[in-house]
């Protein structure tokens, strides 16, 4: 099968290499139809992470099931299914409380990395949940979106208590931010503030629910936060970036009582622990459960009451198989890389 490597920053190749096959009785091999570049490979890309070259790529997917281990239930070959970044079981009493990315048999969802023709999926019954019916192509992009940055922007809302009556500020107008303006909207917030520089994302940004626009950063987008909030600040915050600026701004955006969703991954963040404790703000986040809103993200989709496929900038397609870039700067996998 062909599928991509990292070999070091800026070294990115697509190669031939051997297709997975089932090594536990847990796990599933799929075939994936669309895959995508994740804000999180840019770190390494970058330099800014390290990493034991050479590296598979990719850690969202959506797909068909080719195979099943002999004690895999809950999916079955022919399924179209939608996973998460990380496997879990999805029965022990962290799972059950909701924080499956912590699960005590955690391993990576994508072990085989996803940006490849196949991929071997650990813990298939616990990770992986099958579509009703096959996917239209948009509503494909949509699942494909829940995989993982949907996911992400739908827990970092819910971690910031976004709902009715909030206003929610969100520092951050990648793929993450902007869904999780989308989830504030869907979970009923009054008022949206996305902070963008973009004229592309602060459209989709409106698009997906938000009313108030900053262009501003550190503490002057802070300010225009105030001004906008009575001097209050916001009730919710999400943080989809993970640098020092940006946590920075978003608890300082955020209101005494106030609540913060970070799902930046964190890259050289400090925090000053006198201002944070008087500033009163919860701080809540980490890499989201992606696993525990799947089922309402795949009704949602699927029902067409939400597009989240939206955020994708640039589609590449060869026959049977997509791959999607969001709207970040990013390596993106040619159009007739497989068969180059």
């Amino acid at each position: 099968m062909r599928g991509v490597i990292m070999y070091a920053p800026g070294d990115v190749r697509v190669e031939d290499r051997e297709k997975p096959t089932i090594v536990e009785p847990t796990d599933a091999i799929i075939r994936a139809t669309s895959a995508c570049i994740c804000g999180s490979d840019l770190w390494p890309y970058r330099g800014a992470e390290d990493a034991e070259w050479p590296v598979p790529m990719g850690h969202e997917y959506v797909g068909v099931v080719e195979e099943i281990g002999a004690e895999v239930r809950n999916v079955a070959v022919g399924d179209f299914v939608v996973g998460s970044f990380f496997a879990s079981d999805n029965t022990c009493e962290i799972c059950l409380a909701g924080y499956q990315t912590h699960c005590i048999h955690r391993q990576p969802g994508a072990a085989t990395g996803s940006q490849s023709e196949y991929l071997r999926v650990p813990l298939a019954d616990g990770t992986l949940i099958a579509t009703p019916t096959r996917p239209t192509p948009e509503q494909e992009r949509g699942l494909l979106a829940a995989s993982d940055v949907l996911g992400t922007g739908w827990f970092a809302a819910v971690a910031a208590e976004a709902g009715p009556g909030k206003t929610v500020a969100v520092v951050g107008d990648g793929a993450v931010g902007l869904l999780g303006i989308l989830a504030a909207k869907q979970l009923g917030a009054e008022r949206i503030i996305a902070f963008s520089r973009h004229a592309d994302r602060q459209a989709l940004a409106r698009t997906f629910g938000a009313t108030d626009i900053v262009r501003e950063r550190g503490d002057e987008g802070v300010a225009k936060v105030k001004a906008l909030t009575g001097g209050l600040g916001a009730h919710s915050t999400i943080e989809a970036v993970g640098t020092q600026e940006s946590m920075m701004q978003a608890i300082r955006a955020t209101r005494a009582g106030g609540h913060v969703g970070y799902v930046g991954v964190a890259h050289g963040v400090s925090l000053d622990g006198l201002e944070l404790f008087f500033s009163g703000v919860h701080l809540h986040g980490g890499p989201a459960p992606v696993r525990r809103f799947l089922p309402e993200l795949i009704d949602l989709i699927m029902t067409d009451r939400i597009t989240p496929g939206d955020v994708f900038d640039l589609t590449l397609i060869r026959p049977g198989f997509r791959s999607y870039r969001f709207p970040c700067p990013a390596v993106a996998v040619r159009a007739d890389s497989w068969s180059a």
